[in-house]
Parts: C-alpha cells; structure tokens; sequence
C-alpha cells in the first residue's frame, strides 16, 4: 500500500482523525440546515418567491448542482452517523478497561444521547425527503404545475403540512435536531480548533442560538399553515 494509502488508513482509524471527520461532516451539515431553512421561509414571502426559489435550485448547472449537494449532503450524513458510533464504542471500551481509577464526569444530555438523536434523525430525514421530494403517498401528484411548467412547491408544502400528524411529526423531528445541534455545534468547533477554552462558553452559547433559531425556524412553517397564516 502507498504512503498515501497508508497516511489516509491512519488517520481514519485514529481517535483525532474520526472527531475531525464527524466535526467537518456536521458544518456541512449545518451550512445545509441554515440554507435549506433561508429557503424554505421564503414561503411567508408568498407562492412565486418560493417556487422561483425551488425553481432555481432544479435548474442551476442544469439540474447538476442539486444532485451534486444531494451527494455530498448523503455522503455526510452517512459518514457523520458512521464515524460518531466508531468513536462512542471506542470511547466506551476505553472507559471500561480503567473502570478502577475512572474519574466520571457529568455530560450534558445531549452528549449522552446524541447517536439516539442522531438516528431518529435520519428516520425524519428519510421520511422527508419521501414526502417531499419523492413524493410518496401525499397526492402531489394531483396537484397543477405552476405558471412556469414547474412543480407547484408551495401548494405541495401547504398540502403536506396541512396533515396534522405530519406536521406533529415534523415539530417533534425539530425539536430532536435542536437539541442535537446544542451539543453538537459547540463541539464541532472546539474540534475543528475554532474554540478554545478561552472561548468556550460563547461557543456554547453560539450552539444554543442556532439551535434555538432553528426550531423556531422550522417549526413556524407548519403551525403558520396549521393555522391558516399560509394557505
């Protein structure tokens, strides 16, 4: 095998080099988690921005730049849940080989259950993107194209959240990804070398923002259609 091989081997296998890729991996995803949300708000704006918006993305690079992100987003999510397991199993027999002199220290909940959370979250993913973008079972397919020929991306988004077990679901699904993204954005950059100890706290700080804005976010699509705000 090639000293590049061989570097590459290494630094999957080492503790440092799994916490790199779980933290690169999880910015990819936040960058994804606040642009799809910027978007996806655009619905307040009304059915044409939304769908110019929807519009845009299927057509940009012809077609290529959404399979591309679909891709890389796909890619991410698999190694991030991937390489975070690897790590808690090593981390776990670690702990049990010097259970005799283990000092404990207390986690944060969201550090304890972040695999749980992890893969519930890829349940609502799957879930969404069936609902959504392949468009299983939610009588999208009677719905007209829009006065551009394109997929009615509004009307498809006030039909899917007007089911109310849907959109409790969604609600539900957000609430796991905030509480996910609390622990796991402040970790992300204290990996990745941003934070420092020093710094800490406002990173911590940083986390609990975006989570928050996040599930407010996120959240106020469905109860706005719920509630007949959107329609």
């Amino acid at each position: 095998m090639s000293s590049p091989a061989n570097s590459l081997c290494g630094f999957l296998a080492s503790s440092i080099g799994r916490k790199w890729i779980v933290a690169f991996t999880g910015l990819i995803l936040v960058g994804f988690i606040a642009g799809h949300l910027t978007g996806n708000l655009l619905v307040f704006a009304g059915q044409d921005a939304l769908n110019a918006y929807a519009a845009f993305l299927h057509n940009f690079l012809h077609g290529g730049a959404i399979w591309i992100a679909r891709c890389v987003l796909l890619g991410s999510v698999v190694a991030h849940i991937y390489f975070t397991i690897l790590l808690t199993r090593a981390n776990r027999a670690a702990r049990e080989q010097r259970y005799a002199v283990e000092v404990t220290q207390k986690a944060s909940s969201g550090s304890k259950w972040m695999i749980l959370s992890g893969l519930l979250i890829l349940t609502f993913v799957i879930f969404h993107l069936l609902h959504y973008t392949v468009r299983v079972g939610a009588g999208f397919q009677d719905l007209p194209l829009d006065s551009e020929g394109h997929f009615d991306v509004y009307r498809m988004l006030i039909l899917g959240f007007s089911n109310v077990w849907v959109s409790t679901f969604y609600v539900i699904s957000i609430a796991m990804l905030s509480w996910h993204l609390s622990h796991g954005v402040s970790s992300m950059f204290q990996t990745l070398g941003i934070s420092t100890p020093n710094t800490r706290q406002l990173f911590d700080r940083i986390a609990l923002g975006f989570s928050v804005l996040t599930f407010a976010g996120y959240t106020s699509i469905p109860l706005a259609v719920l509630t007949g705000w959107v329609a």
